[in-house]
């Protein structure tokens, strides 16, 4: 692991922070690292307002999508909402279908096929419309790239509004509407929405041509904390605000199926990481093992009993999933073993037989063991799909751009991609993709990286401290959990291995000259054992977080690495 230690925010933005708050230096620290240096931005950092959610309007299209939805409503005419089939699709149809259906009764859904049709908008799609007379098609988390099927869609009397949050490419889509904060001519003030988030933003408008605010839309805000967690977009701006007051739905009040959902891992308070690894898997197991109408039918189910029967089915869904990646995983890992491809700075792996709904959770699964830009491709039809991630730092979106000769298409983010090819291009590709990464990837970003906010001591960990920690969440991807670093830290001589299989480490730290003593565990850190044993000084790398023991609530150090002191 590579420690990287934040720089050092200027002192004078630090000491004014401070003062102003009446907080500590380390707290103005992490505040300053996270752009948060006045009063005003603190306020709003801390006490996230619906009020802070910029005009709807801002958005360029926003206006003639609103107009185009009130003209079908006026109309009579049927509306079909189309979603991708993961989290951020089928969290976006429910949103919208949802919304619409308290309107209208003639609105409909539809998710593609994820063998047969792929990802996106779809010809059959597309038909479908056709054929069940549906006059507007409002595409949610896709359609920024279908220019030649919104063509032909318009060709056949089908109006498209596309609420997107990928990046365009060269040509927008000739649609009634394509809300896409990436547009590049779109001047929208927040360009990280994910697809639900466009989707709220397209509601609101709505909502307010019947002077209606943000805050009467609150009961839609858990399937945005939803999308926003699974989709790995930054929790900061609009982000930040619909994430914070999308929690506090889920732990309050959510919808019955995501209550559902709850009560069959029994969890009372959810975090955004327990969205992440609870909610999401199994909303994501619909359209990787089955069906994504399946989760989308879960998601706007009204009757408590119906939603728990549709979340068994879909728990069932997430059990094969997981034994199915495993599975893969494993046949990856020796595929790379036996090809002896250890040492190329890519991964791309090959086999018709694997399962498409799994293979961009294998994806990530083997960046854990070889930490490097990895694809793992199967035969999909009569070509080959293949599911991209990346290591931080690293944009795997350009990379495939730059080999784009020998791809038919492709889509994404700077971390995680999919795209098809002919099968006889695959050699071909896998060459030039290596060749790409090779070229232009910082060789320190193949190691894996701690980024430390702080050095501390542990006297500092108080429970005041902790207090205004946990009102940094909701924590993600520009505002990460903080990860602090101590020195000259030892154990007491009762640190050992535990778990089952011995491979976590715990142990209870404290420094020369503390009182304080913190038990500390690290998950899969137990082959760092000998790393603090004999009273060995050692520095660690940890977050802080709580430890619930029969009834008893204590602070404990989250070990991220162990390293010898210098």
């Amino acid at each position: 692991m590579r420690w990287t230690l934040k720089t050092e925010p200027p002192k004078e933005k630090v000491e004014a922070l401070q003062k102003a708050l009446q907080v500590d230096a380390i707290t103005a620290k992490l505040l300053v690292h996270r752009g948060v240096d006045n009063y005003e931005d603190a306020k709003r950092f801390f006490r996230p307002s619906l009020n802070d959610l910029h005009d709807p309007f801002l958005m360029k299209d926003m206006d003639k999508a609103v107009t185009r939805i009130e003209l079908a409503i006026a109309n009579k005419e049927n509306i079909l909402v189309y979603g991708d089939y993961d989290v951020d699709g089928t969290t976006s149809v429910a949103l919208m279908s949802s919304y619409l259906k308290t309107k209208h009764n003639l609105v409909y859904t539809y998710i593609p096929n994820r063998y047969d049709e792929g990802y996106g908008i779809s010809y059959k799609g597309i038909n479908f419309a056709l054929e069940n007379d549906f006059s507007l098609i409002i595409a949610l988390d896709c359609g920024i790239k279908s220019i030649d099927k919104v063509a032909h869609a318009k060709t056949l009397g089908i109006d498209f509004i596309i609420c997107d949050h990928h990046r365009p490419g060269d040509q927008i889509p000739d649609a009634t509407a394509v809300l896409d904060p990436k547009r590049e001519d779109c001047n929208y003030p927040f360009k990280e929405l994910c697809g639900c988030g466009v989707g709220f933003k397209l509601i609101q408008a709505l909502a307010s041509k019947e002077g209606k605010t943000a805050e009467d839309l609150t009961e839609y805000l858990d399937l945005v904390a939803t999308a926003i967690g699974a989709d790995i977009v930054p929790i900061d701006g609009e982000n930040r605000v619909l994430a914070y007051f999308g929690l506090i739905v889920i732990n309050t009040n959510p919808r019955s199926g995501i209550k559902a959902i709850l009560d069959q891992v029994e969890k009372t308070t959810l975090t955004i990481t327990d969205v992440v690894f609870i909610v999401a898997p199994r909303i994501n197991a619909a359209g990787r093992m089955k069906h994504g109408n399946y989760a989308v039918t879960l998601l706007s189910e009204e009757e408590p009993d119906m939603a728990k029967k549709y979340a068994a089915e879909i728990n069932e869904y997430n059990l094969d999933r997981r034994e199915t990646d495993k599975r893969i995983t494993e046949e990856a890992l020796k595929q790379i073993e036996e090809q002896k491809e250890q040492n190329r700075l890519t991964t791309v792996v090959f086999n018709e037989d694997w399962h498409k709904g799994v293979i961009g959770i294998v994806a990530s699964r083997l960046i854990e063991t070889y930490y490097r830009p990895t694809l793992v491709f199967t035969k999909s039809g009569n070509k080959l799909a293949a599911s991209a991630r990346s290591v931080k730092g690293f944009d795997i979106y350009n990379a495939l751009g730059n080999c784009k000769e020998h791809i038919e298409q492709f889509g994404g983010h700077k971390y995680a991609a999919g795209l098809t090819l002919e099968p006889e291009n695959y050699e071909a590709f896998k060459k030039a993709f290596e060749e790409e990464v090779s070229k232009t990837i910082d060789r320190d970003l193949l190691t894996p990286e701690i980024k430390i906010d702080a050095q501390i001591d542990l006297d500092d960990i108080t429970p005041k401290f902790y207090r205004i920690l946990k009102q940094f969440a909701p924590f993600g991807p520009s505002n990460m959990t903080p990860v602090f670093m101590s020195n000259n830290v030892k154990d007491t001589g009762y640190g050992k291995c535990v778990g089952a299989d011995k491979t976590h480490l715990r142990l209870t730290a404290t420094q020369p000259k503390s009182g304080t003593k913190i038990v500390g565990i690290g998950f899969g850190l137990g082959k760092k054992l000998n790393k603090i044993t004999d009273g060995k000084l050692f520095r660690a790398a940890y977050s802080i977080d709580e430890n619930e023991w029969n009834g008893n609530i204590s602070l404990q150090l989250k070990l991220k690495d162990i390293k010898k002191q210098k």
